[in-house]
């Protein structure tokens, strides 16, 4: 990589910013020293959107007894295009939070793994992990960041996700947060969300089956319920494929094993008995 302090800063080995007191947030700094690697930055306002650009899409949230969980499919979209059928879209960001992407995938990606290096920075410099609703607006920061570049359309929405083990109150320790693309959060109080091209369908699957009083396996399989409704009506937002092998990426979150991203066995099995369940019952 070129040493881009050397050649702003001729005789400098590093950028002054690095000596500088200030605050302990990695993007701030990273907007001082290196602001053109800020994913919101690599655009200028008035350049224009041209050629096709990756889209990822649907991704569901839901709560259960004693945890979270997160669950996304795996097809990438260009207009009406599939560019690409096993992207990752649901990613874990520490050891008690996960971040889901929708929009312009490239950006997106690069912006939950900003997020996942501020918070690892945060906790080396504090020496404690940043509190959940510190995560959840750190998150709205970054997301608000990329607003000029999602006025020319390319949008990146998160769906954010943690469990905080020190609540006073267990019952109220899951939490599920939304965005806008202004870095707006809301947080989802009935239990389950989702967002993407296939979110009203997955929405609406999950408020049928939803149960807050459900173990983790549970939760899973409705959460892959509502993959599949989703797929089923939404051309963007890919099913279970069993010929390719392949199936939706889960992470669930406890405060005993923490954020817990399931294996493909794990998650193969909740798919083909998703598939088997509907072949039965072809109507739902």
């Amino acid at each position: 990589m070129e040493n881009t302090s050397a050649r702003n800063y001729p005789g400098a080995a590093l950028h002054p910013a690095y000596f500088a007191p200030g605050a302990v947030s990695f993007s701030e700094f990273l907007g001082q020293a290196a602001p053109d690697l800020l994913p919101g930055r690599r655009f200028p306002p008035e350049a224009p959107v041209t050629g096709a650009v990756t889209h990822g899409t649907t991704i569901v949230a839901a709560t259960f007894k004693g945890g979270v969980l997160l669950a996304g499919d795996r097809r990438a979209t260009q207009g009406n295009i599939i560019a690409q059928r096993d992207i990752e879209k649901v990613f874990v960001t520490d050891d008690h939070s996960a971040v889901g992407i929708a929009g312009v995938a490239g950006l997106a990606v690069e912006l939950v793994r900003l997020f996942a290096v501020e918070l690892e920075h945060y906790e080396k410099i504090e020496g404690v992990s940043l509190s959940l609703d510190g995560k959840a607006n750190k998150l709205g920061t970054m997301v608000r960041g990329n607003l000029d570049a999602a006025m020319m359309g390319l949008a990146v929405l998160p769906l954010f996700v943690g469990y905080d083990p020190d609540a006073a109150d267990p019952e109220r320790a899951a939490r599920i947060v939304s965005y806008d693309i202004t870095g707006s959060r809301a947080d989802e109080h009935q239990g389950y969300h989702a967002i993407g091209s296939g979110s009203v369908f997955a929405k609406a699957a999950l408020k049928k089956k939803f149960d807050p009083a459900a173990d983790a396996d549970t939760a899973v399989r409705t959460a892959v319920e509502a993959l599949y409704d989703a797929a089923d009506d939404d051309t963007a937002t890919g099913g279970p494929d069993l010929t390719r092998r392949i199936y939706p990426m889960v992470v669930t979150i406890t405060a005993e094993a923490g954020a817990t991203k399931w294996t493909e066995e794990a998650t193969k099995a909740v798919a083909e008995a998703v598939v088997q369940g509907r072949m039965a019952n072809p109507g739902g």
